[in-house]
C-alpha cells in the first residue's frame, strides 16, 4: 500500500483524535480535519504542471499535509533544504528534477530575508483562496468510506517514488535520492516490531522534513500508527521543546546528539519524565551524553544508525537489547555485511570494514544519475561509505565515515576515534569537532575545534597521548563558539574544516565571524 492510501485508512479510523499539535500556528489538527485539508489541497495540486512539486515549509501541519496532498494528486514531493541557501537550493531542485511549482510560506521567506523564486506558491494564499463550496465538497468527500476515498485519489504501486530528498553535497553537487513507498513503509512496519509503539504514544516533531530522519521518524511513523505529533518549526528552540514535553507528556523523543545536548542544557530533572523512548541518530552518541541523561533524567538514551538512501533506519539499540557504544542490531528484514575496503571480501564478526546494507529500505536510486547509483548499489547491496564491524552477538559498531579517515605519515587515522577520546576529557557540554588541515610533509595534521577556550589543553593532550598514537593527537585547538550545524542538526564538518584552515593561515586561535 502507498503512504497516502494508508493515511486515509488511519484518518478514518482515528477521526476526531488530534494528529498534529502545531506549535507554529497554535492549531490542533485532528485526523479528520487533516484528511479534509489534504483533499482540498489535492484538488489544487492536480492543476500544477509536471510530475513534481517542491515543498519548502518548516516542520508543521502545513508541511505534512502538503506532502500527503502532493502524493494524493499523483505527483512526487521534492523536499527543499531552506537552512543552507534556500534560493539556491530551490533553483537547483527545479533544474535537477525539471519542475517549477514550489509550495512554501511567506513567513519563512520573511524570516530568511529572501525574495521569492519563480514558481513559488504560498500556503497562506492557497488557504485564503479556498471557497466555501470547495470546503463543502471536500467535507462531503471526507465522509465517504475509506475505500471510496482511496479510489478517488492517485492509485499507484508501492514501487512508485514517494519523495525526492537531496544529499548534503559534501562531495560535488547534491544527489537527488528517490525513495519509494515500499522503502519508507519498511521502516514504518519494522520499527514497531522492536519497540513497544502504540497509538497512545505522543511524538516530538522537531526534525526538519527535508531530511529523511525527520520525514520518517517525526512524520510518517507517528501518523501512520495513529499517534499524535507535536510539531516545532525551529529545532533549536530547546526550551520550547522541553516545555512541550511537559505540557503534552511526549513519550517518544527522537533527534541528533546535538539536539539532545540542547534539551539537556534547557531542562531540569523531572521535566522529561514522560519520555519512554529517547533515540539519537545521525551522529555519534558519546558516553558523556548517555551518562548525563541517565544521571539527570534516568533516561536510557538509545543510539541508532541510518542513511538517506536507506529511508533511513538501518539499526537501533532498544531496551533489553542495548549495547552502549554500538549502533544496535539491524531492523527486521535488513541484511548487513562487512567487507574489506580494499578487496571487497566479506569479513567475519569482529573485523572492521565497509558497511553494506540490503533490504526493502534501500532507495530506488539517484534521479538522473545511473553512474552514481551503480557505484553505490551492486546486486541489491547499498554501500554506505561507512566503516564498521558486526560483533558476535549481531550488534553493529560504527567506526566512522570512510571520508572521515585521514592518511597521516602513511597511516589511516579515524577522526571519529580522536573525537571520542577528546570528548572524554572535555568539561560537560563542551562540544568538539576534529578535522584535518593540509601538511606538506605528513599529508595532513589533525586539529580540534572546541566551543570554549576555558580548558586545560596541556592536561587534555597528556591524557589523549595515553590512548592514541602521536599522529592522532590534535596539533592545535581552535575556539569556535558556535560550531556550524547542518539543517539536520549534524555538525557541518566541511564548514568547520574551512574555518580551521583559515584560522591556521591567519594565525588565529578564536573564530570571529
Amino acid at each position: 500500500m502507498q503512504l497516502h492510501q494508508k493515511f486515509i485508512d488511519i484518518a478514518k479510523k482515528y477521526g476526531k483524535k488530534i494528529a498534529i499539535y502545531d506549535q507554529a500556528t497554535g492549531r490542533d489538527v485532528s485526523f479528520e480535519r487533516a484528511l479534509l485539508a489534504t483533499l482540498i489541497l489535492t484538488k489544487r495540486f492536480r492543476k500544477y504542471k509536471g510530475n513534481y512539486i517542491g515543498i519548502m515549509v518548516p516542520t508543521s501541519a502545513g508541511s505534512m499535509l502538503a506532502i500527503i496532498a502532493t502524493l494524493m494528486s499523483g505527483k512526487i514531493p521534492v523536499m527543499i533544504n531552506y537552512s543552507t541557501g534556500a534560493s539556491e537550493n530551490s533553483i537547483y531542485a527545479q533544474e535537477k528534477c525539471g519542475f517549477r511549482t514550489i509550495i512554501t510560506s511567506k513567513k519563512l521567506l520573511e524570516k530568511l530575508h529572501i525574495e521569492p523564486v519563480a514558481g513559488m506558491i504560498f500556503l497562506e494564499d492557497i488557504m485564503a483562496s479556498i471557497a466555501v463550496t470547495e470546503k463543502i465538497k471536500a467535507l462531503l468527500h471526507s465522509k465517504l468510506p475509506a475505500g471510496m476515498i482511496r479510489s478517488s485519489v492517485y492509485q499507484g504501486t508501492e514501487d512508485d517514488t514517494s519523495i525526492i530528498l537531496f544529499t548534503s553535497g559534501s562531495e560535488k553537487e547534491p544527489k537527488a535520492v528517490q525513495l519509494s513507498h515500499k522503502n519508507i513503509m519498511h521502516n514504518i512496519a519494522a520499527i514497531p516490531q522492536i519497540i513497544d509503539l502504540n497509538d497512545k504514544d505522543i511524538f516530538a516533531g522537531t526534525l526538519p522534513l527535508f531530511h529523511v530522519f525527520g520525514l520518517t521518524t517525526n512524520f510518517w511513523l507517528p501518523l501512520l500508527n495513529g499517534c499524535s505529533v507535536i510539531t516545532h518549526a525551529n529545532p533549536l528552540d530547546y526550551r520550547a521543546i522541553v516545555e512541550s514535553v511537559k505540557k503534552y507528556q511526549i513519550t517518544i523523543l527522537i533527534g541528533t546528539p546535538t539536539f539532545f545536548w540542547g534539551y539537556l542544557k534547557k531542562s531540569e530533572p523531572g521535566e522529561l519524565s514522560s519520555v519512554r523512548y529517547a533515540i539519537a541518530g545521525a551522529d555519534k552518541v558519546t558516553d558523556k551524553l548517555r551518562e548525563a541523561y541517565q544521571k539527570a533524567h534516568q533516561i536510557e538514551l538509545l543510539e541508532g544508525y541510518g542513511a538517506t538512501e536507506t529511508s533511513p533506519v538501518i539499526s537501533v539499540n532498544v531496551p533489553g537489547a542495548n549495547r552502549p557504544g554500538s549502533i544496535g542490531k539491524p531492523l527486521p528484514g535488513v541484511q548487513v555485511k562487512i567487507i574489506d575496503r580494499e578487496t571487497d571480501t566479506p569479513l567475519p564478526p569482529g573485523q572492521e570494514g565497509k558497511i553494506l546494507v540490503k533490504g526493502d529500505l534501500v532507495m530506488k536510486g539517484y534521479l538522473g544519475d545511473l553512474e552514481e547509483t551503480s557505484l553505490h548499489i551492486r546486486n541489491g547491496w547499498y554501500d554506505t561509505g561507512d566503516m564498521g564491524m558486526l560483533d558476535e552477538d549481531g550488534f553493529l559498531w560504527h567506526k566512522g565515515r570512510l571520508k572521515r579517515f585521514v592518511k597521516i605519515g602513511g597511516e589511516m587515522v579515524s577522526l571519529v576515534k580522536v573525537e571520542e577520546v577528546l570528548t572524554r576529557y572535555l568539561p560537560d557540554n563542551v562540544i568538539c569537532c576534529v578535522v584535518d588541515v593540509p601538511n606538506p610533509t605528513k599529508g595532513a595534521d589533525i586539529v580540534a575545534a572546541v566551543t570554549t577556550g576555558e580548558i586545560d589543553q596541556r592536561h587534555i593532550l597528556r591524557q589523549m597521548k595515553k590512548e592514541l598514537p602521536a599522529i592522532a593527537i590534535p596539533k592545535e585547538f581552535y575556539v569556535i563558539e558556535d560550531i556550524p550545524l547542518a539543517g539536520s542538526g549534524k555538525v557541518s564538518f566541511r564548514e568547520v574544516e574551512d574555518i580551521c584552515r583559515r584560522m591556521e593561515v591567519n594565525g588565529d586561535k578564536v573564530y570571529k565571524p
